[in-house]
């Protein structure tokens, strides 16, 4: 697998994977409403953001297991968004978010040639790879979960890839995505996907949704992994 140890766009275009543009359907079960969301091409890490990656752009490492190929965890979604903007920068590319900490507002410009989070449908659209299917294959042979974590995170890239390439969407950490998951009711939530180490197989699936505060709620098992639009 690939690793950085300093940053470069040569070993940054290793790690992206171009996804194709098509059709995802949603659903919040929560709601009981479904939606379709057209999505265009655009580029996704292979793996979450490890902690060798996240120290070299931020200098810091919060996650609670250490280890360089271990994916970043305890880290918010304003970290996560952070961290966009600190590589988009190292590389010389235009910054996604504008941050205003004083009022905790955020503002997303999704066209210009930095990094982002990838929105909700974008990540679940990237996890199946084209089907409708709520895994990409077994659970043991794609996912790190309660059954076979060892109770803590584990070095990505070591399960099979989905048929994209992109390796632990399922399972290692939740990952955040941009899209506020319900403002009339939970305010500024954030949406986060894919299950992590200590959860249960019901709730490793690409279609589980959950969300949470995006400056405040940092946790073991949530990390992140970054797109930006499509170069071809």
């Amino acid at each position: 697998m690939n690793t950085i140890k300093n940053i470069d766009k040569k070993g940054i275009d290793e790690l992206l994977v171009n996804i194709p543009m098509g059709t995802i359907d949603m659903r919040d079960d929560r709601k009981k409403e479904t939606w379709s969301v057209d999505i265009n091409s655009f580029e996704l890490f292979k793996f979450p953001i490890t902690q060798q990656l996240y120290k070299t752009i931020t200098n810091e490492n919060p996650s609670a297991f250490k280890g360089d190929r271990l994916p970043v965890e305890t880290v918010s979604w304003i970290d996560a968004v952070n961290f966009c903007n600190g590589l988009s920068r190292s590389l010389g590319r235009e910054n996604c978010y504008i941050i205003d900490l004083a009022t905790e507002k955020v503002s997303l410009n999704s066209k210009t040639n930095g990094f982002r989070l990838p929105t909700e449908a974008e990540w679940q659209y990237a996890c199946q790879a084209g089907t409708k299917d709520i895994r990409y294959g077994d659970l043991n042979d794609v996912a790190w979960f309660k059954n076979n974590s060892n109770n803590q995170t584990q070095e990505v890239g070591q399960k099979q890839p989905n048929k994209w390439g992109l390796y632990d969407m399922l399972g290692n950490v939740w990952e955040w995505c941009s899209d506020i998951y319900d403002e009339t009711v939970y305010g500024t939530y954030r949406v986060f996907r894919g299950g992590g180490w200590c959860d249960q197989e019901r709730s490793v699936m690409a279609t589980t949704r959950r969300r949470s505060h995006p400056f405040s709620f940092r946790i073991d098992d949530l990390g992140f992994r970054v797109a930006t639009n499509s170069r071809k």
